[in-house]
C-alpha cells in the first residue's frame, strides 16, 4: 500500500513539473493481473519512470518500428506527449511502419504525423552516420525481436551500438519479451558465414531478450575493433524466459500471429530453398509446399501485403498445413523441428527439381554449410543434432553471464 501511495506521489510530481505532459507514466508500474491469474508482463518501454531521467532535457534519437507500442500508442507519440525532444527516427528492415517486404530497400522519409525525419538503417546503409548523430545526445532502441539469429533486428542493434560507441553516445535499450526464449537450438554461426542475417557466433535460437543480447554484444566485444558502448537496459517486469508472451503487433508483415512466430525458427530455413512458406497467403510461416510434389493439401501464393512477388506466384504448392498446431503444442516442442526440412528435401530430390537456391542463401541462414551437406547425404535428425551439441553447450555457458531474467 505504501509503495502505491509513494508511486502516486511521484506521478503527481512529474505531471506538475512537465505541464501535464507525462500521461505515459500513469500506470506503467501498477501491478496488473491477467486472465490467467498471474502478473501481467510489462515491457521496458512501458516503464517510463525507469528511464525518464535518462532522456529528459536530452536530444533523443529513436530506433523504432511498428512494434514500438506503449499501451496502444506508438512510442514516438508517447514521448512527444511527455515533452521529450526527438531529433531523428532510425528505421530497420520493413521500415518505420513495418509494411515493407523482406529484403526491400527502405528510403529516408518524414513521418507524416509528426514531421520527424526518418533515416533508414536497411539497404545501402546499416548504421547511423557521424553527421546524423551530431545533434543527438542519446539513442533509445525499442524494437520487438523474435529471438532467432536470422531475424535482422539484432543486426541493426549491432550497428547502432557500434555507432554509439564510435561517437560517444549512450544507448538505452527498452527490453521486450522474446517469444522464443524458452529454448536454445540450432547450429552456431561460423565466422565465414557471417552476414546481415547473422553476425555473431550464436545458435539459430539463442534464448535471450534483445536487452540481454545487447549486453552480450558489448561484453564479448563483438563490435568493430572491440569497441563498447555506454549501455543501459530497461528490463521487462514480471517476465522470465519461460513466460508466454503473445505479441500485440506483428513484428514483421509475414509473421501474423503467435503460431507463425513459434514456427518461424524451424520454417525459415526454407527461405534458402525452392519451398514456399506461405508468403503470398494469409497463413505465412504456418504452411509450406512446392509445385512438384503431391499432397492432399495445397495453397496458391498471390501478391499481398508484405509479399509483392511471392515464390511460386499463381502456382499450386502442395505440402503441409500446420495451422492446426496449437500454441501449447508448439511451446512444448522446445527445439527446432528438422523433420519438415528432411521430409521436403527427400520429396523434392526425388522429382529431380532443385531444392536449394543457387546462391546458397541456405548456408547463411544456417550459419554453416554443414547442415546443407548433411541433408544431401540423408543424415538422420539425431545425427544432425549431435553435430552441434558441443557448440550449443559452450554457448549456454557463455549466455549465463548476460541474463537478466530467470
Amino acid at each position: 500500500m505504501f509503495h502505491i501511495t509513494l508511486y502516486t506521489f511521484f506521478l503527481i510530481f512529474l505531471s506538475t513539473c512537465q505541464n501535464e505532459k507525462t500521461d505515459l507514466l500513469s500506470s506503467s508500474e501498477v501491478k496488473v493481473i491477467n486472465n490467467s491469474g498471474v502478473l501481467k508482463i510489462v515491457p521496458g518501454a512501458e516503464r517510463l519512470p525507469q528511464y525518464y531521467d535518462l532522456i529528459k532535457n536530452k536530444r533523443v534519437g529513436l530506433v523504432v518500428n511498428q512494434t514500438s507500442i506503449v499501451r496502444g500508442v506508438h512510442l514516438v507519440d508517447s514521448l512527444i506527449k511527455a515533452g521529450i525532444d526527438i531529433q531523428l527516427v532510425f528505421a530497420p528492415e520493413h521500415g518505420f511502419r513495418g509494411d515493407a517486404d523482406a529484403g526491400e530497400k527502405i528510403k529516408d522519409e518524414k513521418d507524416s504525423k509528426t514531421g520527424i525525419s526518418i533515416v533508414s538503417l536497411y539497404g545501402n546503409k546499416k548504421k547511423p552516420s557521424v553527421k546524423e548523430l551530431e545533434n543527438i545526445d542519446l539513442i533509445l532502441f525499442d524494437i520487438q525481436d523474435v529471438g532467432v539469429r536470422f531475424y535482422t533486428y539484432i543486426s541493426t542493434l549491432h550497428y547502432v551500438m557500434e555507432a554509439c560507441a564510435e561517437n560517444d553516445k549512450p544507448l538505452v535499450v527498452l527490453d521486450r519479451p522474446n517469444p522464443n526464449a524458452h529454448y536454445i537450438d540450432g547450429p552456431v554461426l561460423k565466422k565465414e558465414f557471417s552476414s546481415f542475417i547473422g553476425l555473431h557466433p550464436i545458435p539459430v535460437v539463442y534464448g535471450m531478450t534483445i536487452g540481454e543480447y545487447a549486453k552480450m554484444i558489448n561484453g564479448e566485444k563483438w563490435l568493430s575493433n572491440g569497441v563498447q558502448c555506454e549501455l543501459t537496459v530497461i528490463e521487462n517486469k514480471n517476465y522470465s524466459h519461460d513466460s508466454f508472451y503473445e505479441l500485440p503487433v506483428r513484428p514483421s508483415p509475414n509473421l501474423p500471429n503467435a503460431r507463425s512466430v513459434l514456427l518461424y525458427p524451424s520454417l525459415c530455413f526454407f527461405e534458402g530453398t525452392e519451398v514456399s512458406v506461405g508468403r503470398g497467403t494469409e497463413t505465412q510461416f504456418q504452411v509450406f509446399g512446392h509445385p512438384s510434389i503431391t499432397s492432399s493439401y495445397f495453397f496458391v501464393p498471390m501478391p499481398n501485403h508484405g509479399a509483392k512477388s511471392p515464390l511460386h506466384q499463381g502456382e499450386k504448392c502442395y505440402g503441409t498445413d500446420l495451422t492446426t498446431k496449437t500454441i501449447e503444442e508448439l511451446l512444448n516442442e522446445k527445439k527446432l523441428n528438422l523433420s519438415y526440412l528432411i521430409e521436403m528435401y527427400s520429396k523434392i530430390n526425388k522429382t529431380g527439381k532443385p531444392f536449394f537456391l543457387e546462391n546458397l542463401f541456405f548456408d547463411k541462414l544456417a550459419g554453416t554449410d554443414s547442415l546443407r551437406k548433411m541433408l544431401m547425404v540423408k543424415t538422420t535428425e539425431k545425427e544432425i543434432r549431435a553435430s552441434w551439441k558441443n557448440e550449443l553447450e559452450n554457448f549456454k555457458k557463455l549466455r549465463l553471464k548476460y541474463l537478466l531474467y530467470e
